[in-house]
């Protein structure tokens, strides 16, 4: 399999655009990131969308006649429920997001995942650079049938469907926080359902590599914990287990050098630009 670049865009580049967004996608490529991390959810009429929630969040969200969505607002407008159409007309740029003050404001929409991906592809194909996709299933058993597909192999399967008209398996991350669905991707992919190239990423708080690999039943190819619950310690334990350590979400530059230090494979973070000397900008 190829190397993971060290950085992956959270969100595409949270730090300084819209989060998942095409913007942020956009901006990252050019600004030198090949992992791009994302979220995707599915709409009522079964399109596949990059969204961190399953929901209009009131943070950053306007409604189609320019309003801000509030928080007493956000579970009425419930992906799931809504056709990819409908979710187009809502913005989620222009407000901009108080929780990042460098962020540019902008018009912006949630993107179908396929928009993501051909956007990947053109740029691999334009300046002959690998692109990778860090893809999140965003599932919570309790959310089953109400802001999400009833099982996770409907939603697993629309999201494989998608990806396979793209991208060549080898570049995919697969990641969640949901183990089922990871449990789901491992028996596809042992049973040649999906391809065995595709790396699955556990994604924890600060479950340990041990439980980790007792909760899902087998080893993944990542683990990816918060990047404050590591320690050098644990990066050895993973990597003589066969995981590659790739922690969330580090946005200092001196924390990230931290990282570097503890021989983590790769770095998700919303600021790319922090630390240059692992980009490779085109022009």
């Amino acid at each position: 399999m190829a190397q993971l670049p060290f950085i992956q865009g959270h969100r595409g580049f949270r730090g300084l655009y819209p989060e998942n967004t095409i913007p942020a996608f956009e901006h990252a490529l050019k600004a030198g990131v090949r992992v791009l991390e994302m979220d995707v959810c599915i709409s009522a009429d079964g399109q596949v969308l990059v969204s961190h929630e399953p929901y209009m969040n009131s943070i950053y969200s306007s409604k189609p006649d320019g309003q801000a969505v509030t928080k007493e607002e956000e579970r009425k407008f419930n992906l799931f429920l809504m056709t990819y159409e409908d979710i187009k007309q809502f913005d989620t740029g222009k407000r901009g997001n108080a929780s990042f003050p460098e962020q540019k404001a902008m018009a912006a929409h949630k993107p179908l995942l396929s928009e993501v991906l051909a956007l990947g592809e053109a740029f691999r194909k334009k300046y002959k650079q690998e692109i990778f996709y860090n893809i999140e299933i965003k599932s919570v058993e309790a959310e089953y049938g109400i802001s999400q597909p009833k099982t996770v192999e409907e939603f697993s399967e629309k999201v494989w469907a998608v990806i396979s008209k793209q991208v060549k398996p080898e570049y995919i991350m697969l990641q969640s926080f949901d183990f089922q669905v990871l449990k789901y991707w491992n028996k596809a992919m042992l049973e040649g359902k999906f391809p065995a190239q595709i790396r699955l990423s556990a994604l924890v708080s600060r479950k340990s590599p041990e439980n980790t690999i007792k909760d899902l039943g087998f080893i993944p190819a990542i683990y990816s914990p918060n990047y404050q619950a590591l320690s050098p310690e644990l990066v050895v334990y993973c990597h003589k287990n066969g995981m590659k350590v790739v922690p969330w979400t580090a946005n200092e530059a001196d924390a990230i050098s931290r990282l570097a230090e503890m021989g983590v494979d790769a770095v998700i973070t919303d600021y790319p630009n922090r630390v240059p000397q692992y980009l490779k900008p085109v022009h």
